[in-house]
């Protein structure tokens, strides 16, 4: 079997299995939402709100079917698109929500890769080039520690800091309040402020993305950072870089247009995953900074037992995680000759 057969083989493959993929994702959120206590007419009504008035809510709702009816009903709703009605946002559908509160997630998750690539990169060369030293050391230091550091923790402690003793960037939040935002035109506020030419509304946009940003950006650094290092070290001890030194080629060059390109390849599939999980909600920074995301509004719902919501949220995320899955295997397919099928 030729290489483009093969490829075509495997890309077929990989779309034919999406659909059982999310199917899946579909299933376990809607059993844990209905195995977990709570009721979500006590989010609606109250918990001192009359037993028959909640019983009619019941009713209304559906809740009051058997399981596997519910479970009928919703795969329908799915199949045709319907996410359903958020039941704590006075009527506002699910799609609506979605809209409203992902830009903000979005972009988020872009300036927080900007930062852990370019940590994560940074260490991960040095340490690499520098092998068996101190820098090398620090290097596998740096990676351990950003990893295991719990997010919550490290965005408190930033916010004591620059937030609380120094006064250099905001405690939390997207924008400050009573001010009006960007005029929404992507949603990203920096973008749309560059969009509009004022200046004035971006540099607010982005004091309030740094401090966020850069904790979620610094803990995923980590991940990185350990990629580069251990792949440019194998790199660098590859026949074909020896024999570069040997034509005296400058190691420089040796570095970043042999060793380099080829020990990006396995980031491809790390950047690619890691940026499809922080579209999918980096719950913990949006709560931990107040960020009005829909990692956020996630928590909220799963607080208030709003089950329309916390399902369609979590089958929205799926959806990103799964379609970056195919995607990156796929370009990682096209750009390394080496993948076999």
């Amino acid at each position: 079997m030729s290489r483009a057969s093969s490829l075509q083989y495997y890309i077929l493959a990989r779309l034919l299995l999406a659909p059982f993929m999310l199917w899946t994702i579909v299933t376990v959120v809607f059993v844990l939402l209905r195995v977990t206590p709570g009721d979500p007419t006590d989010a609606i009504l109250g918990a001192r709100a009359p037993e028959a008035v909640k019983q009619a809510m019941r009713e209304k709702l559906g809740l009051d079917q058997p399981l596997w009816l519910q479970y009928i009903s919703y795969l329908r709703q799915i199949l045709s698109l319907d996410l359903g009605t958020s039941l704590t946002s006075q009527g506002e559908s699910v799609w609506q929500v979605i809209q409203n509160h992902f830009p903000a997630t979005v972009e988020l998750a872009v300036f927080a890769m900007v930062v852990a690539v370019s940590i994560g990169m940074t260490v991960g060369i040095i340490a690499a080039i520098k092998a068996n030293t101190i820098w090398d050391l620090g290097g596998r230091l740096f990676g351990i520690v950003t990893y295991s550091l719990p997010l919550f923790w490290v965005g408190m402690l930033l916010q004591l800091v620059f937030a609380v003793q120094l006064e250099w960037l905001p405690l939390g939040g997207r924008y400050p309040v009573g001010m009006e935002p960007p005029n929404r035109i992507t949603g990203l506020y920096t973008l749309d402020s560059l969009l509009t030419l004022n200046l004035n509304q971006f540099a607010i946009s982005l004091h309030h993305l740094i401090l966020p940003s850069f904790t979620l950006g610094l803990l995923l650094s980590g991940i990185f950072e350990r990629i580069i290092r251990v792949n440019l070290k194998k790199t660098l001890k590859a026949e074909y870089v020896e024999a570069a030194k040997a034509r005296g080629i400058p190691e420089r060059k040796i570095l970043f247009s042999h060793a380099l390109k080829n020990a990006l390849i396995p980031l491809i599939t790390v950047m690619g995953l890691t940026f499809a999980s922080l579209l999918g909600g980096a719950v913990l920074t949006e709560v931990t900074f107040s960020w009005p995301g829909l990692g956020n509004r996630l928590y909220e719902a799963i607080a208030l037992r709003d089950y329309p919501t916390v399902q369609g949220i979590l089958v929205f995320f799926g959806i990103i995680v799964v379609l970056a899955s195919i995607l990156i295997d796929i370009i990682n397919a096209f750009i390394d000759p080496r993948i076999r099928y």
